[in-house]
């Protein structure tokens, strides 16, 4: 899929001269609907794309499918700081502040309206007048490239309201944001929201992500056993908005763990700086990577220098690197 906001060729029309001139009147309300064929025909900016700054009229135009967005690891919407937040444009690659993303960023110093309309072809509805917020105007988060790419780094504006009032959030991380008042929330074990959920909402989990699924099941299986609960974390570090997941933690036992399908050094190396991650908002006494067998002694020995345990499945129960870790 290719975002409505992704770069679209520069206008082509007529110039302010040979069409519209650029002291015609705005007339559109929020809530009202137009063809955008309308909308450039009277106001100029590119017929194609996401954001499409005017030769000929001082507007810039930003155009968003929220519905459509959420799908591929984009949100733009309210969110509950009161501000509309909208992804920059950039097929591949991270995303640089140029070209319509640096329009966006500087539409008051150019003199330019910034309106946002919901849809990005055919019908629009104009949903108001914005303009991005002077004091914190824009941050980073991850997203995909187009086509459910690679990961990579994209802008997200914060575009405080002009001529409309908020709105409670409507996509899942903005409802995320509304219900978690704190940084760390306790969530169910049986919970399959992940970080990917967030991320690559539409691609399938990998078979190693099963087995991990499968592996933490089976240990917390066997710790309810022994008279041990045990829930997952879902973290919201200060000034990110995409959530972390953690995959177990047991509270009694002190115990934080992370689970990988495979017993390579990738996924060791992934699962200590995971737990590390994790650990700067979660106080555990024991960090553990729980693997499907026991790893190879140098990768026992990675973990031990990082003060981690790995746990691993044999016979009825679980080997351990630190004796008596568990029941």
């Amino acid at each position: 899929m290719t975002k409505p906001s992704e770069p679209a060729p520069a206008e082509t029309g007529p110039s302010a001269a040979e069409g519209t001139p650029a002291d015609v009147p705005w007339t559109l309300r929020p809530g009202e609907a137009i063809a955008r064929k309308e909308l450039h025909a009277r106001f100029g900016g590119r017929s194609q794309g996401g954001i499409g700054p005017s030769a000929k009229s001082p507007h810039v135009f930003v155009f968003t499918d929220p519905a459509a967005g959420e799908q591929h690891g984009y949100y733009d919407d309210w969110m509950p700081d009161g501000l509309f937040h909208y992804t920059g444009e950039g097929q591949r690659g991270d995303q640089r502040m140029v070209s319509g993303n640096a329009t966006v960023l500087r539409h008051r110093e150019e003199g330019r309206a910034l309106r946002v309309f919901e849809g990005a072809r055919g019908v629009v509805t104009y949903r108001g007048e914005f303009a991005v917020d002077p004091e914190n105007p824009w941050y980073e988060a991850d997203a995909p490239e187009t086509d459910d790419g690679p990961l990579r780094k994209v802008i997200v504006f914060r575009l405080r309201p002009v001529d409309t009032a908020p709105q409670p959030p409507t996509t899942t991380l903005g409802r995320l944001h509304a219900d978690a008042p704190d940084p760390v929330t306790a969530v169910p074990l049986e919970s399959t929201t992940s970080e990917r959920s967030y991320v690559q909402p539409r691609r399938e989990p990998y078979e190693a992500e099963r087995a991990e699924a499968r592996l933490v099941a089976h240990f917390s299986a066997h710790l309810a056993r022994h008279g041990h609960a045990a829930h997952r974390h879902q973290i919201l570090p200060p000034g990110e908005s995409r959530p972390l997941f953690t995959d177990l933690y047991a509270p009694d036992l002190g115990l934080l763990v992370e689970a990988k399908g495979s017993v390579t050094r990738e996924n060791v190396r992934m699962a200590v700086g995971q737990l590390a991650d994790y650990g700067r908002f979660l106080p555990a006494a024991h960090r553990a990577v729980l693997l499907p067998s026991r790893p190879r002694a140098d990768l026992l020995a990675l973990v031990a220098s990082q003060g981690g345990a790995v746990l691993w499945p044999e016979g009825d129960g679980y080997g351990s690197t630190v004796v008596g870790l568990l029941p």
